[in-house]
């Protein structure tokens, strides 16, 4: 697969998905469960964290239903073996060249973390910003952001809740990640579908 189409597919899936659901379990049984639900709504990105004891496996198992990217990676070593187990993107939370150069290497889209102005501008430039811990600054720190450079693409990802999510995405998210606040049930189905309805429409 050339680079640009995998690039674009990965962009556009977590694009598509609005909520980016941020797996981090204390299994590979749960993180497994968790993503057959979030695939069960419709969700065409989600992501893996490398803290899950097991996360290579569920890649593997993952990887041929949606466009699967791995997270939490700090490490050139973890970075090549998602991107040999089929990860789509890498995300990591913090500034990471070691990850980035990887990311490169393999045609693979990186989401790089940042949480100051430059580190997010930086991280958007080489393809998509994470924004992280998100709580701890809210959506007008987006916004403020954005206002100097409007084409940056950032995923503010940290304690958001599905209900906070249209105000970052009215500052201008490309997509919101959602952790532990995304709790698998009726409820949650509900409110995601209604949400992503809206912003479709």
């Amino acid at each position: 697969m050339p680079q640009e189409t995998g690039f674009a597919e990965a962009e556009q899936a977590i694009r598509n998905a609005v909520v980016v659901p941020v797996i981090r379990t204390s299994t590979t049984e749960e993180a497994l469960a968790v993503a057959g639900w979030a695939l069960e709504q419709g969700l065409p990105a989600l992501e893996l964290t490398a803290t899950i004891p097991g996360w290579l496996d569920a890649l593997r198992a993952l990887a041929g239903s949606a466009v699967v990217g791995v997270g939490t990676l700090r490490t050139a070593e973890d970075a090549r073996a998602a991107c040999d187990a089929g990860a789509r993107f890498l995300v990591s939370p913090v500034p990471a060249p070691e990850v980035a150069r990887v990311a490169a290497e393999r045609g693979v889209l990186m989401v790089g973390g940042g949480f100051t102005p430059a580190e997010l501008l930086a991280a958007a430039d080489g393809g998509i910003a994470k924004l992280f811990p998100a709580h701890a600054v809210g959506p007008r720190y987006l916004r403020s952001v954005l206002a100097v450079a409007p084409g940056a693409r950032v995923v503010p990802t940290g304690g958001i809740a599905l209900a906070d999510v249209p105000a970052w995405l009215e500052a201008g998210a490309y997509a919101v990640g959602i952790g532990s606040e995304l709790a698998p049930g009726p409820e949650s189905a509900e409110r995601l579908a209604a949400l992503r309805g809206a912003v479709t429409a």
